[in-house]
């Protein structure tokens, strides 16, 4: 096996154990509702905490949720059937909730995809703006690919990393059409 074929395989393996760690804390928020209730607060903590410790959710998976009256609506992307139905079954125990509406999609299953997330995967978190996020148990950025259309997703610091990630995604190149860049930055830059 040569050297570049070894390299990608081992870039591909970290990446992959650092997201089956996924039990650490992401910066992401899911969206809610303005005001919640004490009960759908806590409702909502809960599912978080289910969402960021199961162990295959990972940076090509993107999920959120909504909270009101005890129904809580699953929402979002998963590459994989079992996670649908995992994350589903997980978020039905949790007490209190009165109902579960699962809106999950399950991408695609195709190995061009499975290609071109890793090779968006290495553009972005290789760059040394993004040192920092390498070794996260699940790093912020979600590499979100539909059908070879490429998405990202999640929580940068700043506007700059948010323009270097887009930059970087559209560079990996074998993306059919550009690159959505939705991340979101933490720190946007004061309006004078």
């Amino acid at each position: 096996m040569n050297a570049k074929i070894l390299g990608r395989f081992t870039m591909a393996a970290v990446l992959l154990a650092g997201a089956a760690l996924a039990a650490s804390k992401d910066t992401r928020t899911p969206p809610q509702a303005p005001a919640l209730s004490d009960a759908d607060a806590a409702i909502a903590k809960k599912v978080t905490h289910e969402i960021l410790t199961y162990p295959y959710y990972s940076i090509w998976d993107d999920l959120s949720f909504r909270v009101q009256n005890g129904q809580v609506q699953l929402l979002g992307k998963v590459t994989q059937p079992y996670k649908k139905s995992d994350l589903d079954h997980i978020v039905k125990k949790i007490p209190g909730i009165a109902t579960v509406d699962d809106q999950i999609e399950v991408l695609p299953l195709s190995p061009n995809d499975d290609r071109l997330r890793i090779q968006v995967a290495r553009a972005i978190y290789g760059d040394a703006t993004f040192a920092r996020y390498r070794f996260m148990p699940l790093p912020p950025i979600h590499i979100i690919v539909d059908n070879g259309h490429v998405t990202l997703t999640g929580v940068v610091l700043n506007s700059l990393e948010k323009q270097v990630a887009g930059v970087r995604a559209t560079a990996a190149g074998l993306s059919f059409g550009p690159v959505i860049n939705n991340l979101q930055v933490e720190n946007p830059p004061k309006k004078s």
